[in-house]
């Protein structure tokens, strides 16, 4: 299972999310964390990818119009990844991921 930590960004994203937004994020984080650990890596639906002009920035959609930008940390449980989670909203987040 991985670790995670929010930046403060994310936070205050968070809380300008709709109930229902929330929920699909929560969702969408079942199948994340259910494919980071897995051989195959991510599935197509979740299209985690790098952010462009971002080094070590990556994103993920969680609903049509529904971005969430994280990196990776420093392991905290070994052999476990650990996920920053950066910002979280609209294809605006892209402006400062």
């Amino acid at each position: 299972m991985p670790t995670y930590t929010r930046l403060p960004a994310f936070d205050a994203d968070w809380k300008a999310l709709s109930p229902a937004d929330r929920e699909r994020f929560r969702v969408a984080i079942a199948a994340f964390v259910e494919d980071i650990g897995a051989a195959h890596g991510f599935l197509p639906g979740l299209r985690v990818k790098g952010v462009r002009g971002r080094r070590g920035v990556f994103e993920m959609t969680w609903a049509p119009d529904g971005r969430a930008t994280f990196s990776y940390g420093s392991s905290l449980r070994e052999g476990e990844p650990h996920i920053i989670w950066r910002r979280i909203g609209t294809h605006s987040v892209f402006a400062r991921p």
